[in-house]
């Protein structure tokens, strides 16, 4: 059996989304739903642009996909991927690379695994975005070293440091990278899958260093609208004494008329 994970968008109407598609809803809530759509066969879906799909071979996936793309919002072509094998009727569980063995499969150990498929997926494209914002700073830096000043507008800094902390907000309210399910605190063998899983992904260490670096980021333009408010504050003060100056003139060519 086989996980396919996509990241299509930036976010997904899982509300809108939910009134107009017909299936079985094994679970739902306003940021994900997931859907038994036929005989071993599911799919998840999650407001923070991810789509998985269990049992599906690639042309369904490519309709379902033409088919919620009204209800994306930034819908991509070039989408972040994830596959993972599941392997069933296993002695125990067990974790291999992409592959998960299974004892027992039931439909919320289904769910468990394409959850910890997608929010693998979501730190992929979460860290392609923040790797891309790293690099920005970092010109930013190399021109201040080279140059001693900035190479930024003042609208284009708010930006930045808005777009930063959108996607601090962002990670931090989709993906529950620290918090174990529900279904897990009373069942020992969904709790074994889902911490398998964390560390099979390195979701932990992964959802850290994007964290980190969006730290770093935010600190290096704090520290940009530091400079550029002192070089305004300098700009300003030069115009406040050359005023000064241009009145002392005029006063003192009136004394001597």
């Amino acid at each position: 059996m086989k996980v396919l994970a996509y990241q299509i968008a930036d976010s997904i109407d899982v509300r809108a989304f939910k009134t107009s598609f017909r299936a079985e809803v094994h679970f739902s809530d306003n940021d994900e739903v997931f859907y038994a759509a036929e005989e071993d066969k599911y799919i998840y879906i999650f407001k923070y642009g991810v789509v998985s799909f269990l049992n599906y071979d690639e042309i369904k996936i490519s309709e379902f996909i033409r088919f919620i793309n009204p209800y994306c919002k930034n819908f991509s072509e070039s989408k972040h991927t994830e596959e993972f094998e599941i392997e069933t009727g296993a002695d125990e569980i067990g974790f291999g690379y992409n592959k998960i063995s299974i004892v027992e499969p039931t439909t919320e150990v289904f769910r468990l695994i394409m959850l910890n498929v997608s929010q693998s997926v979501a730190l992929d494209y979460y860290y392609e975005i923040t790797h891309k914002l790293l690099l920005e700073t970092n010109l930013q830096t190399q021109y201040l070293e080279k140059k001693g000043r900035l190479n930024i507008s003042g609208t284009n800094l708010k930006k930045y440091i808005g777009r930063t902390l959108n996607l601090k907000s962002s990670i931090s309210e989709n993906l529950y990278i620290f918090d174990a399910p529900p279904e897990t605190w009373e069942d020992e063998d969904l709790n074994k899958i889902h911490n398998g899983l964390k560390k099979t992904f390195d979701l932990q260490v992964r959802f850290r260093n994007i964290q980190e670096s969006l730290q770093i980021i935010k600190d290096n333009f704090e520290l940009f609208k530091d400079i550029m408010q002192y070089r305004s504050s300098y700009v300003l003060e030069i115009i406040i004494i050359l005023l000064i100056l241009v009145e002392v003139i005029n006063l003192v060519i009136e004394k001597v008329k």
